[in-house]
């Protein structure tokens, strides 16, 4: 059974356009931990754009799930996370001018900052993911870094489905393939399989069914539901939607 993080981001994102105490991310993290979220997920950029360190610390001591903190490899994110101390630490790549993540980690650049970084956080018993496009030889990369985990950017799955989820279309076809091909060689290498980037309740259940897939990581398409419905009727509605 396919687990679902929830990321909180963009609740963090309200909150921040008028720099109002109100919404509170811890809040709505513990509403949708109610609602039967298996783990919460922040993304921590460097210029605190959303999600800050108060809101990481206060989710540390409160929610009872598990806290996976997203974060570019760089030397101050790595000490605050090893301060911390969330369950997970997702490598991710960070641009200060993009409006949210453009792809995976390039790791053919090089692998030393990425293996330096794993090696601290699963030191001291904090697991690791790399937040990684579905591609072969990347995947081989990844595990050479010495991660557990590997998260698949599912951006262009999303964008390849169709209105109505036509399953017969080409794009959607190649890219669905493209992600199970991809879970079943990271498994095969003994990597846990996450995914997420722009699922919605309308494209999810295929990438929740490929067998591999351990758990998805979904923000903005439940957070923007949650706007008209509520944030625990949000979740469970994405719940149903992945077949759970």
């Amino acid at each position: 059974m396919t687990k679902l993080g929830v990321n909180i981001d963009h609740v963090a994102t309200i909150r921040q356009a008028r720099r109002a105490p109100e919404p509170d991310p811890v809040a709505a993290a513990v509403l949708a931990e109610l609602a039967g979220a298996d783990g919460i997920t922040v993304h921590l950029r460097g210029d605190r754009r959303h999600i800050s360190e108060r809101d990481v610390r206060l989710l540390r001591q409160t929610i009872t799930t598990r806290l996976n903190v997203e974060m570019a490899v760089t030397g101050p994110m790595v000490e605050l996370a090893l301060e911390i101390h969330p369950d997970t630490v997702t490598l991710v790549p960070e641009s200060p001018d993009e409006v949210t993540t453009q792809g995976g980690l390039s790791l053919a650049s090089g692998l030393d900052p990425i293996t330096d970084a794993v090696r601290q956080f699963l030191d001291n018993g904090i697991n690791v993911s790399l937040f990684i496009d579905p591609d072969p030889s990347t995947i081989d990369q990844a595990r050479a870094t010495g991660a557990p985990m590997v998260e698949f950017n599912t951006a262009a799955y999303a964008e390849a489905v169709p209105k109505g989820l036509d399953e017969a279309a080409p794009e959607f076809v190649r890219e669905l393939e493209r992600l199970r091909t991809a879970a079943e060689r990271a498994a095969s290498l003994g990597l846990r399989v996450l995914a997420g980037h722009g699922l919605t309740y309308r494209n999810v259940r295929p990438v929740s069914d490929i067998e591999q897939v351990f758990e998805l990581n979904i923000g903005h398409n439940i957070i923007s539901r949650a706007v008209l419905v509520g944030m625990e009727r949000a979740v469970r509605e994405m719940l149903e939607a992945m077949n759970r």
